[in-house]
């Protein structure tokens, strides 16, 4: 017997709440815990300011303050791409966020890092060239916070008790 789209998706609840799932925007998940709830480190480079406002547009600006995040950011370029007549053509940036998340007393609750990378292409003036850097560092901030907010998600130590 074929189930129909209800009896599939009834199914599946009764499967996965069976062995503690809990959906990460649902009622008992980390997301409700930590939308609005997360003031990070005041950004003091062009590289903070980024990851503020990437950390803002993923789980809203920061309410009551539930948590503190202190973070450091750590990005190395390098070059990749090369024309023997020309140098260098693009260049990789590499970035690794460490990140500390505590409550407002001062408990530690979790801490991690992630990593991601980018490029951007050197192009043959110095201003094109500062803003494709200047925007892949924009895109690679945004990454570093993307896989921040999806390990958050998950942590077992943010999630509502039953």
């Amino acid at each position: 017997m074929l189930l129909g789209g209800a009896g599939l998706s009834s199914a599946m609840a009764g499967t996965l709440s069976g062995c503690g799932f809990t959906p990460v925007y649902g009622p008992d998940g980390a997301g409700r815990t930590l939308t609005g709830s997360i003031r990070a480190d005041d950004p003091v480079t062009r590289r903070d300011f980024n990851f503020v406002s990437a950390l803002e547009d993923r789980l809203g600006p920061p309410g009551d303050g539930v948590f503190h995040l202190a973070y450091t950011i750590d990005i190395t370029e390098t070059e990749r791409g090369a024309v023997r007549t020309v140098g260098a053509t693009r260049n990789l940036m590499r970035g690794q966020l460490r990140y500390v998340l505590t409550r407002a007393d001062g408990t530690a609750v979790t801490d991690g890092q992630v990593g991601a990378n980018t490029a951007y292409s050197l192009t043959s003036t110095q201003l094109a060239t500062l803003a494709a850097r200047e925007d892949a560092e924009l895109r690679l901030v945004r990454m570093l916070v993307d896989a921040m907010v999806s390990r958050l998600m998950i942590d077992p130590a943010l999630q509502t008790p039953a």
